[in-house]
């Protein structure tokens, strides 16, 4: 028999790294614990909506069948799954915990919504993708086309998805810089996607711009991608056309061998004329999909340069050298000026006044080379540009 409280069963969560620094004992709901058999222990409980069971029992020998008949002796028609243990190279199940092996097992209800079974049987796709798809009228269940995501399926239920042929973009094209066999350049405007965030591709995207000349990731959404910038940020993008330059590229963004210029105009007038921002960003957990100055976050830094000023607004040349996502948005609401027409972090304006300026990067068969896209003309409309 061993005695569990909600802290162990948070400490053990963490080491099957389903639960993080952020969650606490609290969050354990719905304790109850029984004893199978004179020396094991069965702790039934909910997590993050969901029903868990873990068992306390050094017999257990990796036993799959053997795990589900001790938790059967709570519930019989019990469904789901015993979870391996990730901190093992090998596949086992057992975790040591207190001098005991632990088993977890996930609780599957009967019933589901519509969206997480279709993301479960379909993990290449994302629930926010099939969400689209439910809305967009694609699935139906049981012959009747369903529109809620939320709708309750079980296993028994016929469940058939009905995708749109793919739309045609060959049409539609990009400012091209610079190509040759290895790379593509492209000037990206504003308000165009870098890639698409699911199966579900309803705009056209540099990935599908990138597609017609790349052999880089053609069964994915993200054909000849390197790198990103924000929908709403304008500039050089880089794209390999080959697998070999996709490798060179990405290591050189990954040991921080490219140096990029963007050009922002920002609300307010930075302190310093000039100054290294040397700032850690995290997700910022209350809004999930921004990010925040975080002494826990990964490490960051810009360098930035006044180009002007007119004592209300201010023209700004910043120079990342890491690639945090948000980074350059982040630091400089951080130290009150925010960039203009920044809906998330700022004030809206027509547009988000970020520019990737230029990049400099060195590409096979050439030396070092530095790309540039000129700075566009609704930025003249504050300051004649000359960065």
């Amino acid at each position: 028999m061993v005695k569990v409280s909600s802290t162990d069963i948070i400490a053990v969560l963490r080491r099957f790294e389903l639960a993080g620094d952020e969650n606490v004992p609290r969050h354990i709901e719905q304790v109850k614990i029984t004893n199978p058999e004179p020396l094991n222990t069965l702790v039934s409980f909910r997590y993050t909506k969901r029903h868990f069971y873990l068992l306390f029992d050094d017999n257990g020998l990796d036993d799959v069948d053997y795990v589900l008949r001790q938790i059967q002796t709570d519930k019989e028609d019990v469904v789901g799954e015993v979870l391996e243990n990730p901190n093992d190279h090998l596949t086992t199940y057992a975790l040591p915990f207190k001098g005991k092996d632990v088993y977890l097992f996930a609780v599957r209800s009967d019933k589901r919504r519509l969206d997480a079974e279709l993301a479960e049987r379909h993990p290449d796709t994302s629930r926010s993708t099939w969400q689209k798809h439910i809305k967009a009228g694609h699935v139906s269940v049981n012959g009747v086309v369903q529109l809620s995501p939320k709708a309750d399926v079980t296993d028994s239920d016929s469940i058939a998805v009905d995708t749109p042929d793919a739309a045609d973009y060959s049409e539609q094209t990009l400012p091209i810089i610079y190509i040759d066999d290895n790379v593509i350049v492209i000037n990206k405007p504003v308000g165009v996607l870098t890639h698409a965030k699911g199966a579900l591709n309803d705009e056209f995207t540099v990935g599908e711009f990138f597609r017609r000349y790349t052999t880089v990731g053609l069964e994915t959404n993200r054909p000849g991608i390197i790198h990103r910038l924000d929908r709403d940020t304008s500039g050089v993008m880089i794209g390999a056309r080959n697998a070999e330059t996709a490798t060179m590229l990405q290591k050189q963004f990954a040991d921080r061998k490219t140096k990029k210029t963007y050009v922002a105009i920002t609300n307010g007038v930075p302190k310093n004329d000039q100054a290294r921002i040397d700032l850690p960003i995290g997700r910022n957990p209350t809004a999930p999909s921004t990010f925040r100055v975080d002494a826990k976050g990964k490490s960051a830094i810009t360098d930035y340069t006044t180009l002007a000023t007119d004592g209300v607004i201010s023209m700004l040349q910043l120079k990342p050298l890491t690639g945090r996502t948000h980074q350059l948005r982040v630091h400089m609401k951080y130290i009150n000026t925010p960039i203009l027409g920044d809906r998330v972090y700022g004030i809206a304006a027509d547009r988000l006044y970020l520019h990737a300026h230029k990049l400099e990067i060195t590409i096979p068969t050439s030396d070092r080379r530095t790309f540039e896209a000129p700075v566009p003309v609704e930025f003249e409309k504050h300051f004649t540009v000359e960065a």
